[in-house]
C-alpha cells in the first residue's frame, strides 16, 4: 500500500508540474531550439531557436549564404539579459526552401514569421551584411513591435553598389561562371592583414559554395534592393556598427559606430568590442 501511495504522489506532482508549464507560455520559449515555423512568404520551413528571457527580444539575422552560427558569441552574451532569437533564412543553414527568387522581401517574411511564432512584442533586429536589408524588410512587416534595426557593416559603408541592371549583371557574372571559387575569393578579401587566421579559416568554411542558385539569386536581389534606394524608404530607428580596417576611417553617417582593426566580419573578429557597441545601441532603443 505504501508503494502504491508513493506512486500516486509522484503522479500527482508530475501532473501539477505539467499544468503549471502549460499555463506559462514564456517558459516554453526559453529553449535554444531548434524549432520550425513555415515562412509566410511561401511555406519554407524556417529553423530558429530561442535563448534567455525578457521583455525585449533581440533577433539576429545572418549574412549571404551563411547561417546563424555566425552569431554564436552574441547569442551567448546577450541571452544573459534578453530573450535572443536566431534563425536560418530560407535555403540557408538548417532551413529548407520552396522559393526560386530569393528576394529581401521574402527573407524579411522569414524573420517576421519567426518573430510572430515566438510571440515577441518588443523587438530589436540585428542584421549583418545582407541581413541588414532583410531586417529592414522585416521591420516593415512587424510595424510597432520593432524598437529599432541595427545594421552590421551593411549601410553607410562606402561600398559602391551598382546602379543599373548592366552594372549589376557585370558584378554577378563571375558568380554565375564559377560560384565556389568566386565566393571564396570574395570572402578572402573581406579581412585585414592582421585578421586572426583561425577566425578567417572558420568563416571561409561556413559559406556554402554548393548553393549557386540561391547565392546568385540573392545577390541579384540584394544589389537591386540597394540600387532602388530601399533604405531611404525606411523611416524607423536605425543604428549601424561598421568595420574600420585601418583604424583611421571616419563614420560616414551619424548613426554609425566604427570598430577599428576588423574587416567585414565585425562581430566574429572582435566580439567583445562588437558586443559592447551593440549593448549601447540596445540601451538607447530600450530607453526610447
Amino acid at each position: 500500500m505504501k508503494t502504491f501511495m508513493n506512486r500516486i504522489t509522484v503522479l500527482l506532482v508530475l501532473l501539477l508540474l505539467a499544468a503549471l508549464s502549460a499555463c506559462s507560455p514564456l517558459e516554453t520559449k526559453k529553449t535554444a531550439g531548434p524549432q520550425v515555423v513555415a515562412s509566410g512568404a511561401d511555406g519554407s520551413a524556417i529553423h530558429y531557436g530561442v535563448r534567455g528571457e525578457g521583455d525585449v527580444t533581440l533577433v539576429f539575422v545572418h549574412c549571404w549564404t551563411c547561417n546563424h552560427r555566425f552569431w554564436d558569441r552574441q547569442i551567448e552574451h546577450f541571452s544573459r539579459d534578453y530573450r535572443v532569437v536566431w534563425l536560418d533564412l530560407a535555403g540557408h543553414g538548417e532551413s529548407d526552401s520552396r522559393r526560386e527568387r530569393y528576394s529581401m522581401q521574402a527573407f524579411g517574411q522569414d524573420v517576421a514569421s519567426v518573430v510572430e511564432a515566438v510571440g515577441a512584442r518588443r523587438v530589436i533586429l540585428i542584421g549583418h551584411s545582407m541581413g541588414g536589408p532583410v531586417s529592414v524588410e522585416a521591420a516593415g512587416l512587424l510595424g510597432g513591435k520593432v524598437l529599432g534595426v541595427v545594421g552590421v557593416d551593411t549601410f553607410h559603408t562606402g561600398f559602391p553598389y551598382p546602379q543599373t541592371e548592366t552594372e549589376i549583371a557585370r558584378m554577378v557574372k563571375p558568380f554565375e561562371e564559377n560560384f565556389p571559387a568566386t565566393t571564396q575569393h570574395m570572402i578572402g578579401t573581406m579581412f585585414t592583414p592582421q585578421s586572426d587566421p583561425a577566425v578567417k579559416d572558420w568563416v571561409m568554411t561556413q559559406f556554402d559554395g554548393s548553393k549557386q542558385a540561391l547565392g546568385v539569386s540573392a545577390m541579384y536581389e540584394l544589389l537591386r534592393w540597394n540600387a532602388a534606394g530601399k533604405l531611404a524608404q525606411y523611416k524607423g530607428p536605425l543604428r549601424n556598427i561598421n568595420a574600420a580596417p585601418t583604424g583611421k576611417e571616419q563614420p560616414r553617417h551619424p548613426s554609425v559606430v566604427l570598430i577599428p582593426g576588423v574587416g567585414h566580419f565585425v562581430a566574429q573578429e572582435n566580439p567583445d568590442a562588437f558586443n559592447a557597441a551593440l549593448q549601447k545601441i540596445v540601451d538607447g532603443f530600450v530607453a526610447r
